[in-house]
C-alpha cells in the first residue's frame, strides 16, 4: 500500500500527519505548511499536511467551518506544489470525492460518517488513499467493517488506513482503550493514531469542543509503542487562536520535539520485532502477506 509513492506497512517506518485542523488562510497554510517540511526533512519522516475546506460537524451554527470546497482544494495544492508534502483533508458527501481526489493525495472520512456506506465506497473507487477515523461510537470490530468497505471498493496500490481517535464515555468526554489499536489491525488496514482529537472534550466548551492537548504526548507515545503505522497530530502557530479544535491542537514550536520522541519509541517497538509478537498484529500481517502471494 502507498501514499504519493510512499510505502505504508504496520511494520514500516511511522508516518505523521499534520496540520492545522481547518485552512484559515492561504498564507497561514503555506506558512505553516513550510515549518512542518522542514520538522519532515530535519528528522526523516514521510509526512502528510492535514487541513480541512470545511468543518461541517461544528458544535455551534456560529462557529467558522473553512473556505469552502473551491478555495480549499486551491490552497491544497498549492501547499502540495510549493512544500512537496502530500495533503489530506475530508470529505463529507458522495459529489465531493470526484474534484477533492484531483486535487489531494488522501480522502478522509469523518468520525461522525464512518458508517455511511456510499461516501466510504465513492472515496475508495477515486483511486486515492483513504484514511477512515473511527467513530467515537464505532468498536475495533465495527471499524474493522468500515475498512472493509472501502477495501472492496480500492483500485491500485492506494492505502485504506483505519484511524483511532477516542470513544465515547458518558458525555463530553473521550476514552482510549489500547487494545482497539490491536483489535482493529485485523482488518489488515495500517492503523493510525489521532492523538489530538484523542484529548478532545466533544461539547465542553458549549458552543464550542474542549479538550486536554497536555495528554497528547503521552497517548502518542502508548500507540506508538503499541505498534501503529502513523500518528495524527493537529497543530498551530498560536492554539489559543485557532479557528477550529484551539484546546487540542499541539503547538506548532513543540511538534518537532514530540515527534522525535515518538520515532525514537517506533523504531524500538519495529525494529525488535514487538510487534510481530501481537498475536493480531502478525495474524492481520500473515493475512496480508499471504493474500499478495495469491
Amino acid at each position: 500500500m502507498q501514499i504519493a509513492g510512499h510505502g505504508i506497512s504496520p511494520t514500516g517506518p511511522l508516518l505523521l500527519i499534520a496540520g492545522p485542523c481547518v485552512i484559515e488562510s492561504e498564507g497561514h497554510a503555506l506558512k505553516t505548511a513550510a515549518q512542518i517540511a522542514d520538522i519532515a526533512a530535519k528528522l526523516g519522516i514521510f509526512t502528510i499536511y492535514k487541513s480541512s475546506f470545511d468543518k461541517a460537524n461544528r458544535t455551534s451554527a456560529q462557529s467558522a467551518r473553512g473556505p469552502g470546497i473551491d478555495e480549499g482544494l486551491r490552497i491544497l495544492a498549492r501547499v502540495r506544489d510549493e512544500t512537496g508534502l502530500p495533503v489530506l483533508t475530508d470529505v463529507h458527501e458522495c459529489w465531493q470525492v470526484k474534484p477533492t481526489a484531483e486535487a489531494v493525495d488522501v480522502l478522509q472520512i469523518p468520525a461522525f460518517l464512518s458508517r455511511q456506506t456510499d461516501l466510504i465506497v465513492a472515496a475508495a473507487a477515486s483511486g486515492k488513499s483513504v484514511n477512515i477515523k473511527k467513530g467515537q461510537f464505532m468498536s475495533p470490530g465495527e471499524a474493522c467493517k468500515a475498512a472493509e468497505k472501502a477495501q472492496s471498493a480500492a483500485t491500485g496500490d492506494a492505502a485504506i488506513t483505519l484511524c483511532e481517535r477516542g470513544s465515547s464515555f458518558g458525555y463530553q468526554n473521550l476514552v482510549v482503550d489500547m487494545r482497539g489499536l490491536a483489535l482493529m489491525r485485523q482488518a489488515g488496514a495500517p492503523i493510525i493514531f489521532d492523538a489530538s482529537h484523542a484529548v478532545q472534550l466533544p461539547g465542553g466548551m458549549g458552543t464550542q469542543s474542549g479538550g486536554n492537548r497536555e495528554h497528547i504526548p503521552i497517548l502518542a507515545r502508548a500507540a506508538v509503542a503499541a505498534g501503529v503505522a502513523g500518528v495524527f497530530i493537529e497543530t498551530h502557530p498560536d492554539p489559543a487562536k485557532a479557528q477550529s479544535d484551539s484546546a487540542t491542537v499541539w503547538p506548532l514550536d513543540q511538534l518537532e520535539a514530540l515527534v522525535a520522541d515518538l520515532i525514537h519509541i517506533d523504531v524500538l517497538v519495529k525494529e525488535r520485532g514487538m510487534l510481530a509478537k501481537d498475536q493480531f498484529g502478525d495474524s492481520a500481517l500473515r493475512r496480508k502477506e499471504s493474500a499478495a502471494k495469491t
